[in-house]
């Protein structure tokens, strides 16, 4: 079977001359359709490079990145804008929601991107808000809503064109604890309950511990990586923890 997404050699510099820097060296992983992926490391290690170029925001030097059999790196521009808007959905640390439009304007604005009818638009409407727990937001504004509640309308906004592939940047890197838990929550239900596939950066210990798998980065290279496989989020916690200490990074303990 075919993975979703595959990663081959990719390495990127920015930079010329004796001013070169390699913020990734050669890396290559994959994964399959409904797998919910944490990438980790140090400050520095490649991880927002990395996310950046799988979501097209940035070009690679070297190698290849392949979706859905579709190698990112042979698309022109424009196909580029329409493979992005299509077929990536994206949640970030800043929820983006406009303050404009209502909580369900800012959920369907994909959508009209599209141009899709008006009642199929309705329809995902209703399953993306009834999923995500939101239906009675719908009418109201981002700033009538608590961090948590932004962010699963992000989430639902990233969910209503139903993507291949979901990126995360550092989601909850803007919430409290209690908030977080509840993101993380509702990242395990996109996952388990929807069959979303996950590509999260985070920095947190306690957030990576909802993945299923982890990739460490060191010196824009993988490093090491856990499967969660059978054991409990406190036990994947703490494999976390030791895997920083011997990395060398800071992993957030909150």
């Amino acid at each position: 079977m075919n993975p979703l997404l595959e990663i081959k050699n990719v390495t990127k510099y920015y930079g010329s001359g004796d001013a070169v820097s390699r913020a990734l060296n050669g890396v290559s992983f994959s994964m399959a359709g409904g797998e919910f992926t944490a990438i980790m490391g140090a400050s520095g290690s490649g991880k927002s490079t990395l996310l950046n170029v799988i979501a097209t925001i940035d070009q690679p030097s070297a190698g290849s990145i392949v979706l859905e059999g579709r190698d990112i790196a042979d698309m022109r521009e424009q196909e580029l804008a329409a493979f992005r808007r299509d077929r990536l959905g994206f949640i970030f640390q800043e929820y983006n929601l406009l303050d404009t439009l209502t909580v369900g304007e800012n959920i369907v604005l994909p959508l009209n991107l599209q141009k899709r009818p008006a009642g199929e638009t309705a329809e995902r409407l209703r399953r993306a808000s009834a999923s995500l727990e939101i239906t009675d937001q719908l009418e109201k504004f981002p700033r009538q809503l608590s961090g948590g509640q932004r962010q699963r309308a992000a989430c639902a906004r990233a969910l209503i064109t139903e993507p291949a592939l979901v990126l995360a940047d550092e989601p909850t890197g803007a919430l409290d604890s209690a908030n977080s838990r509840s993101l993380m929550e509702t990242f395990t239900l996109m996952n388990q309950k929807l069959g979303s596939t996950i590509l999260m950066v985070t920095h947190d210990a306690v957030v990576g511990s909802y993945a299923s798998r982890i990739l460490f980065l060191k010196d824009g290279r993988i490093w090491n990586e856990l499967y969660r496989g059978n054991r409990d989020r406190q036990s994947m916690y703490h494999e976390i923890l030791n895997t920083m200490a011997v990395l060398g990074g800071e992993a957030d303990v909150r």
